[in-house]
């Protein structure tokens, strides 16, 4: 969060690593041999399944006993998955662990095949049928709501040959996104440059990322023309893949019989499309309070305008601080302080019971992640933790979704414990948001205030503005293509620019936007997602919106919070949010991150004068 914020950390690499600062993973399995009975097991049950093809129709007793069998094997399966995927994280150079893994996942896509027909006859039963089932059966209460969901999408559902020949196509749907990634990662000729101290800089995509946040500024210069200019040689490449990758959306979306890809992309989850357009256009109409900040930033590093290789560089000397983990858990504990006893008392259960794998060392997995996949037992936290804020604040994300998932598997069956990607990074971006106050108030110092609080900022500008920035686009690539127009790398040049010109008030001489930006849309792995980025923005924004309402001091939104994290996926994401106070319809929630962005500028200029 916080890159201005740094410390030279002691490596753990070569440390002996002290027993509470590893997974304790026997809650899991307490051996490999444990494990390995485990799966025999399972594998004993994976055909029976198969008694129940082409009856599930006869009696709500039928349905009950195949759901059920189904579920439990899921549920095993995750346990059996979690135990050796974790045991691989810990030192990834262990075959034994990948072996174990890849034997697991074979099972379960063997699974997979013979459980294939559940959804195709449930989807043949009528609404009414459905529904007669689940009131004369009690026990499919824990399915009722994944029964009606399946029903809803009937209408898109096609004929079994129809089905067949969809399922077909995947073998080719990924072909864009598989050529994009194997061009752009392994065979794109990236070029190497000279710095101004004579080290030579090879800008592939991470050393991009490395080298746009250096301190010289005619470096970044360089840094950012050199990679942008490759990569618009190859624009029309670039552009036929992104081309035949929203046409491949257009295919599933005209399958599907849907209005629109949009369209087609949300109905999952039943967002309404209005969310979406909610989004740009909220953003759209609050581009001042955008460009408040880009004004702000150049004040901040002395230049008289901003320009888009300024946009990764800190505005304030590096500040050596550090924060050893005891430190960072008395951080945590403070900043959920508003969340109540409860709350508090579970995170502290995290620390004490060896939830969190804490310390870097060779062989294991980098960056960070939280599994609730493992139902019956808790949660469990990989870390590479290396003791500057940034971790700090990637340990209290990480609790974020280790608490809506352990609220969620003890409030809800199984089959209803799991959330959907809408609502997922919500609560781990509402603690960021906590501990970020908690702390800014230890505060004393002025750079250290300034620090934080630009880093606060940019962190805003990228998940909300650029994420939407990005959101805009991979619509209207989409509606010109569903309106019959092609598109090249010269005509998705010419969209990007123009989108970016407005966003960062180019034509207004708030922040310069170089030509060769227009091709920056190449570097984004996330145009091949399917209107994945959006949920960046609509996440924060909620989370913004949860916070402030929590942090008030009020009881009632804190009840609701709770229960919003103890929801798991028993309604659709819209309604759990609604529940909770936050309506993904309405403004409110973009209009409170704007009142909170304006507060931060406003404390910096306090600050500056």
């Amino acid at each position: 969060m916080c890159a201005a914020i740094a410390f030279n950390s002691v490596s753990a690499q070569d440390a002996k690593i002290e027993d509470k600062h590893q997974w304790d993973l026997a809650p899991v399995y307490a051996s490999d041999e444990i494990w390995e009975q485990a799966k025999s097991e399972l594998v004993k049950q994976l055909n029976d399944v198969e008694k129940y093809k082409g009856k599930l129709a006869g009696s709500s007793d039928i349905l009950l006993a195949c759901l059920k069998l189904n579920s439990e094997i899921n549920k095993t399966f995750g346990r059996l998955y979690s135990y050796t995927s974790m045991k691989s994280d810990q030192d990834t150079r262990v075959s034994k662990y990948q072996a174990m893994k890849q034997e697991i996942a074979q099972i379960g896509t063997q699974f997979g095949s013979k459980a294939a027909f559940i959804e195709p006859e449930i989807l043949e039963m009528s609404k009414d049928q459905i529904e007669k089932f689940i009131k004369e059966e009690p026990e499919l209460a824990p399915f009722d709501f994944y029964l009606r969901d399946l029903i809803r999408s009937k209408d898109h559902m096609g004929t079994a040959g129809e089905e067949k020949i969809i399922a077909e196509a995947g073998l080719m749907s990924g072909a864009a996104q598989s050529i994009y990634g194997i061009f752009s990662n392994a065979d794109f000729p990236y070029s190497t440059i000279k710095l101004s101290d004579g080290k030579e800089a090879f800008l592939d995509a991470s050393g991009y990322s490395k080298y746009r946040a250096i301190p010289n500024r005619d470096d970044r210069k360089v840094v950012f023309e050199s990679f942008f200019t490759e990569l618009n040689k190859f624009n029309r490449t670039f552009g036929t893949q992104l081309a035949f990758n929203v046409k491949k959306d257009l295919f599933y979306a005209n399958v599907r019989k849907y209005n629109s890809c949009l369209e087609a992309s949300l109905d999952p989850n039943n967002i309404p499309t209005e969310v979406y357009h909610k989004l740009i256009e909220n953003v759209n109409q609050n581009l001042g309070t955008f460009h408040r900040y880009l004004k702000l930033k150049a004040k901040m590093m002395g230049v008289d305008q901003l320009a888009y290789y300024d946009l990764y560089a800190s505005v304030v000397k590096d500040l050596d601080l550090e924060f050893s983990y005891e430190q960072a858990e008395s951080m945590v504990l403070s900043a959920v302080e508003p969340l109540g006893k409860d709350y508090k008392k579970v995170i502290k259960k995290a620390f004490d019971n060896r939830w969190i794998d804490v310390y870097p060392v060779k062989g294991k997995r980098s960056g960070a992640y939280s599994n609730g996949s493992v139902y019956d037992v808790h949660p469990y936290i990989l870390l590479n933790y290396n003791g500057n804020y940034e971790d700090v604040s990637t340990l209290i994300h990480e609790l974020g979704h280790t608490m809506h998932s352990y609220y969620s598997n003890s409030a809800q069956p199984f089959e209803k414990a799991d959330y959907s990607i809408f609502v997922a990074e919500v609560a781990s971006t509402f603690n960021e948001i906590l501990l970020f106050h908690d702390y800014y108030q230890s505060l004393k110092k002025k750079d250290e205030k300034l620090s934080l609080l630009m880093s606060y900022l940019d962190g805003i500008k990228g998940t909300v503005f650029r994420q939407t920035q990005f959101a805009e686009f991979e619509l209207r690539i989409h509606e010109m293509v569903e309106r019959g127009e092609q598109l090249t790398g010269e005509s998705l040049n010419h969209l990007y620019k123009e989108i970016v010109d407005r966003y960062y008030g180019h034509n207004e001489k708030v922040c310069e936007v170089p030509e060769y930006i227009q091709v920056e849309w190449a570097f984004i792995p996330h145009f091949y997602y399917n209107f994945y980025v959006y949920q960046y923005s609509t996440s924060y924004t909620a989370s913004v919106a949860l916070a402030k309402k929590v942090m008030s001091g009020d009881k009632e939104p804190l009840k609701k919070y709770i229960k919003f994290i103890s929801a798991g996926g028993s309604d659709y994401p819209i309604n759990i949010l609604k529940n909770a106070g936050v309506d993904m319809t309405t403004s409110e929630p973009f209009e409170l991150t704007m009142k909170e962005m304006n507060w931060a500028m406003d404390e910096i200029e306090k600050l500056l004068k």
